[in-house]
């Protein structure tokens, strides 16, 4: 028998105290994480209509509206599409750094044969260059460095400069090792190695090619040489 004196009333439930969330369920959104799938949206959004329709004609509001974020997103971030794309191209290419498995502070191979080890990476430059991923940003990036000197600047340091450094660690290391003349200028040594590709890249005098890459190593290499 029950002990309620109105049997008929239905019963209760006793109200408790809510219990504490369980870590990981109601967990507030991630602003890092949002903000990094934001980046991710907008440098895919300014490649590919960079690649689509050309420099001159990708714009702030273009390239927001193809990542669906709000152009103010971008203007928080970044002052000018040159600068969007600048930040798109450094990550695309460190993104493909890893997909070989180079990181930031990978070298070039240094196997005891100065020859192989700069033709290895100069055949890998012009394969970079002709790609079109690559290919189109870079042009407009250097176009625009040219008559934006902040962004020319920048475009050097964070990309020229650190890629021709490889260069120069190679080529000191082969003087000491005395595979070339002992008054050999390493930096010029590297602009006679990359100086050629790109101004053919540049100018499309003729195509970028394997063959021509080797080319330039033996022709370099020969003027390096040790004297008797």
């Amino acid at each position: 028998m029950s002990s309620d004196p109105n049997p008929s009333r239905t019963p209760q439930t006793p109200r408790t105290s809510a219990a504490p969330a369980t870590p990981g369920k109601t967990r507030a959104p991630d602003a890092s994480r949002r903000s990094e799938r934001s980046r991710r949206a907008i440098f895919d959004a300014a490649l590919a209509l960079v690649s689509e329709t050309g420099y001159a004609k990708t714009t702030i509001e273009g390239i927001a509206a193809r990542a669906g974020v709000g152009k103010q997103t971008i203007y928080r971030w970044w002052p000018s599409k040159a600068a969007v794309l600048l930040d798109a191209f450094l990550d695309l290419a460190a993104r493909a750094s890893e997909a070989l498995g180079g990181t930031a502070e990978s070298e070039i191979p240094d196997t005891g044969d100065l020859a192989a080890d700069l033709k290895y990476v100069l055949r890998a430059t012009v394969d970079e260059m002709n790609d079109p991923a690559f290919e189109v940003p870079t042009r407009a990036l250097a176009a625009e460095g040219i008559v934006d000197p902040d962004l020319g600047a920048r475009f050097t340091e964070a990309l020229l400069e650190p890629q021709l450094a490889y260069y120069t660690r190679r080529i000191e290391a082969a003087r000491r090792a005395g595979d070339i003349a002992p008054d050999t200028d390493p930096r010029l040594a590297v602009e006679l190695l990359v100086g050629p590709l790109h101004h053919r890249w540049i100018h499309r005098t003729l195509p970028l090619t394997h063959a021509y890459a080797d080319a330039l190593v033996d022709h370099v290499l020969r003027g390096l040489a040790p004297r008797p």
